[in-house]
């Protein structure tokens, strides 16, 4: 393997790198085995990293359209680094019928985002979702580990400033 810098910004060799192209090795001559270095460069970095996918790509001789597809493709792989905190707003049907729209509108004013998108400070990252499994506390948001429920866009301003 040759030393490699992605995604370290330093001149130590990225142990994160070497783990990953363990797990490349593991998986060359396992079919389908792209999910499975995908879930790791996923859980190894919070993102997938162009310059490691074109390693993947070459490793396991995969063109990088069809990475980015199966990238693409599934909502757990991520192509952009994810905020510090990342707030999900349930879009279910309970939540939506109670306002959760007006949450994201009052979200992506607030924080200048798109939904799917992070903030340019890198401190939120905007995830509209289906239920989150709280419908009797409609319409509820997440951030982190925290749920936030009945939430009105009222709301948002004083949730945020826990944050910042």
């Amino acid at each position: 393997m040759s030393q490699q810098h992605c995604c370290c910004g330093g001149n130590q060799v990225d142990e994160r790198l070497e783990k990953i192209m363990k797990v490349i090795e593991e998986h060359k001559t396992v079919k389908g085995g792209l999910i499975p270095v995908l879930h790791e460069i996923q859980d190894t970095y919070g993102y997938l990293p162009e310059d490691i996918l074109k390693i993947v790509s070459r490793e396991l001789d995969i063109p990088m359209a069809e990475i980015f597809g199966v990238a693409s493709f599934y909502s757990y792989f991520s192509l952009e680094p994810k905020g510090e905190h990342i707030i999900r707003v349930c879009l279910g049907t309970a939540c939506y019928v109670k306002g959760a729209q007006g949450l994201i509108d009052r979200l992506c004013k607030e924080l200048n985002v798109e939904v799917g998108k992070t903030t340019a400070d890198g401190k939120f990252t905007l995830e509209a979702t289906r239920c989150l499994g709280a419908c009797g506390l409609a319409p509820v948001m997440v951030i982190g580990e925290k749920v936030y429920g009945r939430v009105t866009p009222e709301d948002i301003p004083n949730i945020l400033k826990e944050y910042k």
